[in-house]
């Protein structure tokens, strides 16, 4: 019995094994024990002079917007997929070296990883998030669609010969997958998520209120008051934004409610709409009558937004249910993949 659990110990110090949800807006990292390691955001901050990373994460989000010209913040994913290679690598490496900060080792562990990727990547962008992670310590790597992750997150068994849907909101897409033993039966992937509702705000605030405001302070207002249908049976109360007036840069502050962000991400939802209405019409009968049965399921970030189940119950007939804990569905789903990768054929290598 001693060996045994010597030999667990061991191997547990010579093997590590983590799930990485590598979102657009926000990183997470799971451990196989199914604890979460590591929440922050995708944000890196070099030093243009050396071009070495000077701080990630949480640390780096302070710095955004807010830095000198010596110091640049870099978000390496854009629309769900690597758009800097280099800065990807730098906070992916950062990230994995913070979580094994926790669990001190003389040996460097064999790292075993699986990665969420959008359903809509191309092989170019596969591939680059394979090598970043390779070249960041990985040895064996795994990759996952979102959609599927999300779905084993929400706790739905992918494998059995039933039609589920997932809706997942990310910061830099919105993934829409129907889901059938164990693959996707039809997927559509569209850029219109989080960083657009973002930008609606900010876009809002420049046009109504004649306030000019920068994306964290958007993204602010987005959680405090995002809404996507003006009557709610909780509301949210309103928020002032202070900033510097268009015309003349004094400052100046507005009281912004739900009801007007409703209002400003009216366009974008209607997009969402249009693209789930789109999968279903491509769904086969036996599948479509499941999905009316069981539902369709939110998740990811933007399902957070006030009145998103109700909007989309309404429009497209069908009762919506949001995830528990939606914003971290992929990330679990990713770490369930991870505890037993060679159960899941969709995992690819």
């Amino acid at each position: 019995m001693l060996v045994t659990n010597l030999k667990k110990m061991a191997f547990s110090f010579l093997n590590q094994e983590l799930a990485i949800d590598l979102g657009t807006a926000n990183t997470v990292i799971y451990q196989n024990n199914g604890e979460i390691a590591l929440d922050e955001p995708s944000i890196v901050a070099i030093d243009n002079n050396t071009g070495k990373c000077i701080a990630i994460g949480q640390q780096a989000k302070l710095m955004h917007e807010r830095s000198n010209p010596g110091i640049k913040t870099v978000r390496p994913l854009r629309d769900g997929v690597i758009a800097d290679f280099n800065a990807a690598e730098m906070m992916i490496r950062g990230f994995i070296k913070q979580v094994n900060s926790r669990h001190r080792s003389l040996f460097t562990p064999n790292l075993k990883v699986v990665v969420g990727i959008p359903s809509g990547s191309t092989e170019v962008e596969i591939r680059a998030v394979r090598d970043s992670t390779e070249h960041a310590g990985g040895r064996d790597v795994y990759l996952v669609y979102e959609p599927m992750a999300a779905a084993l997150g929400i706790g739905l068994d992918v494998l059995e010969p039933k039609g589920s849907m997932v809706v997942d909101i990310g910061g830099g897409t919105t993934e829409i997958a129907v889901i059938s033993l164990g693959g996707l039966v039809l997927q559509d992937s569209i850029r219109t998520a989080g960083d657009v509702f973002t930008s609606d705000i900010q876009y809002y605030l420049r046009q109504q209120h004649n306030i000019k405001v920068g994306e964290i302070t958007a993204e602010k207002i987005k959680i405090a008051v995002g809404a996507v249908i003006p009557d709610l049976d909780a509301a949210p109360d309103p928020y002032v934004v202070r900033g510097p007036n268009l015309m003349t840069a004094h400052p100046v502050e507005a009281t912004i409610t739900h009801e007007e962000i409703a209002h400003c991400l009216d366009k974008s939802i209607a997009k969402i709409e249009t693209s789930i209405l789109h999968v279903l019409e491509m769904t086969p009968p036996e599948l479509y009558a499941d999905i009316v049965e069981n539902g369709i399921f939110l998740s990811g970030g933007g399902a957070q937004l006030r009145g998103l189940d109700k909007r989309l119950t309404d429009k497209v007939n069908i009762q919506f249910h949001v995830a528990d804990d939606p914003l971290h569905a992929v990330a679990r789903g990713t770490c369930m993949a991870l505890k037993d990768t060679s159960r899941y054929p969709f995992l690819m290598r």
